[in-house]
């Protein structure tokens, strides 16, 4: 059975590729248009998938340049929609001081739901990427 949080991650990588698929359409549009489609969850998760969505959302350019720098020989306009948006839900954990009271513990956690939510959604390479890129941006943050 699934965590709570994996749940929420999971939802908030699904609308913000939607998202993003859509040209970038207002993400209160998007969450509604996805809600009609995945019922499951309850209210409760789709409100905090919708918060982090969000939080991403607001800081994408901030979120996109950490993960350009982290990423070696990767433009990351050339990343697929999923990886690009898994990296971004992550890095916006691993840069938000509310989430991670115990940075030390935390930026692990992160990075293994981040990796794994890679092996669900993205091509046979993409955890190994993420892992590395993840990694990078934690060290760079003083995370790890």
């Amino acid at each position: 059975m699934l965590r709570p949080e994996s749940k929420t991650r999971a939802r908030a990588l699904q609308l913000l590729c939607a998202w993003e698929l859509q040209d970038r359409a207002p993400l209160a549009d998007v969450a509604s248009r996805t809600v009609r489609l995945c019922r499951r969850g309850g209210p409760q998760m789709l409100e905090h998938a919708e918060g982090l969505a969000g939080a991403v959302v607001q800081d994408v350019g901030a979120l996109d340049g950490l993960a350009a720098d982290a990423s070696e020989n990767w433009r990351l306009d050339r990343l697929g929609v999923v990886e690009r948006n898994i990296l971004r839900i992550a890095i916006r954990e691993l840069t938000d001081e509310t989430v991670m009271p115990d940075p030390t513990k935390s930026a692990k956690v992160i990075i293994d739901e981040a990796v794994q939510l890679a092996h669900w959604f993205g091509p046979v390479k993409s955890p190994g990427f993420v892992n590395g890129v993840l990694d990078r941006v934690a060290r760079s943050l003083g995370r790890l």
